[in-house]
């Protein structure tokens, strides 16, 4: 006797940090994930990524759901605050600490800016996808016993991962890209380029990376959708993934929503903020007008 399997519906989620109010890029991401899931009969999670709690403020995340409510989107209850789940990045940070792939950089950004600036006396130093420079230092190189002195000092540091020992572990790492640019093609990760990314620091015990392939296996998401300006740091989270034994979920980038000059939008341009727009009176189908959903 044979039995058929019913397959799960899709699950998508919208993951915004509650560091601001949200403008038409957000509700463009938003709106995408909702479309997608009525689309496909599929579940639409929302998460808070909240693990800055220097930036983070409650009135943002109340802000968050009153304009997502507005733009006559729903969601699945409970709400997985990053905050109230430390312990979930925690584990996946020791299991790659037991794997021997990460260290601790003592560092300050202040030290970091001057090494580059030294290194780039001969010539350019390299940079990540986002143009920032690759992690200059030498604590990687220091001894298990000099960093365990330097940490239980209180020193501030950030635990980093070594990418040239992770990438010796996977090799041909892909992805599945169903964004604009690469309908349906497996895309060839690049973790290389992001030298030796931040997962924690002393204060903070994660980091995007982390958290973001942690939340999203645990929330079973089955298909990612987000913005381009995210796509090369799929290359990192697909290393994650194959590192942490985590299920690998489809990838849609879309576009981005930009100014007039052509400026992915911020957070601090009222011009494009939902609540200044609502409040000029626009309605929620002229926000999808806006963004090319109407």
């Amino acid at each position: 006797m044979t039995s058929t399997m019913k397959a799960m519906p899709p699950v998508f989620r919208f993951a915004p940090s509650p560091n601001g109010h949200l403008h038409l890029g957000h509700a463009y991401s938003a709106l995408l994930n909702f479309q997608r899931a009525r689309e496909t009969g599929g579940r639409l999670l929302l998460r808070i990524e909240d693990i800055d709690a220097a930036r983070c403020r409650p009135e943002f995340e109340a802000a968050i759901y009153e304009d997502l409510a507005w733009l006559g989107m729903n969601w699945e209850i409970p709400v997985r605050r990053q905050s109230e789940h430390l312990a979930d990045y925690r584990a996946a940070l020791d299991k790659l600490s037991a794997l021997g792939l990460v260290y601790p950089a003592f560092e300050s950004r202040a030290e970091i800016a001057r090494l580059v600036a030294a290194r780039e006396a001969d010539g350019p130093w390299p940079r990540d996808p986002d143009g920032a420079p690759l992690y200059p230092g030498d604590s990687g190189s220091r001894p298990a016993d000099e960093r365990a002195r330097l940490m239980a000092s209180g020193m501030p540091y950030a635990l980093r991962l070594d990418m040239a020992a992770a990438c010796r572990r996977v090799a041909g790492l892909t992805w599945n890209e169903f964004g604009e640019r690469h309908d349906g093609e497996r895309v060839a990760a690049r973790p290389e380029l992001w030298g030796d990314v931040i997962l924690a620091r002393k204060e903070t015990p994660t980091s995007y990376h982390l958290s973001v392939v942690v939340d999203d296996a645990l929330q079973g998401v089955s298909e990612i959708v987000r913005g381009q300006d995210l796509f090369h740091a799929t290359s990192v989270h697909r290393l994650l993934q194959i590192l942490l034994g985590l299920p690998e979920p489809a990838y849609r980038h879309h576009r981005l929503i930009c100014d007039g000059e052509g400026r992915k939008l911020s957070k601090s341009s009222q011009s494009t903020g939902l609540r200044a727009l609502r409040a000029a009176g626009v309605t929620p189908e002229g926000i999808r007008q806006l963004v090319g959903l109407g």
